[in-house]
């Protein structure tokens, strides 16, 4: 084990600043290799000659409006889902925060309405992270995205 390492729960909160999504619910799935985020639109366009995404981003949140996002889209791919179902998804790159540490994830945008997590992130995005199964929300939630963007 790396000293540098943090260690997870197989549930942890966390922040993806780049979308203004301050807090979501997320599962850590070693067992997945690539990031899924439930989104409950999504419309394609043009800017500026690449594809970009806009969609709504429910966070897990009780009461909470889904959060209005964009973001360039990265690639659409096929992705086989746990049950064996082949979709085509689109993917983007965004930056998260989680434990204290930032990193990047190349997340595919889906609809997980069936999931308890509206984020699982798999385990291309888990670089500098170790999984303990028989814990949950070791690091509690982020903190804001305004206090964090005023303290810096």
């Amino acid at each position: 084990m790396d000293s540098d390492s943090i260690i997870l729960g197989w549930r942890e909160w966390l922040s993806l600043p780049q979308l203004g999504i301050a807090a979501i619910k997320t599962k850590i799935d070693s067992g997945a290799r690539t990031s899924s985020l439930h989104v409950e639109s999504l419309e394609e366009y043009d800017r500026d000659g690449a594809r970009w995404l806009r969609f709504a981003v429910a966070t897990g949140r009780r009461h909470a409006l889904p959060v209005q996002c964009e973001a360039q889209a990265i690639d659409r791919r096929a992705v086989t889902d746990s049950g064996g179902h082949v979709t085509m998804r689109w993917f983007i790159r965004t930056e998260f925060e989680m434990a204290g540490r930032c990193g990047a994830a190349e997340i595919n945008l889906t609809d997980r309405r069936s999931m308890l997590f509206p984020l699982l992130l798999g385990r291309n995005a888990l670089g500098g992270f170790i999984v303990d199964p028989n814990s949950g929300y070791r690091h509690g939630r982020p903190r804001s995205l305004n206090r964090r963007r005023t303290s810096t």
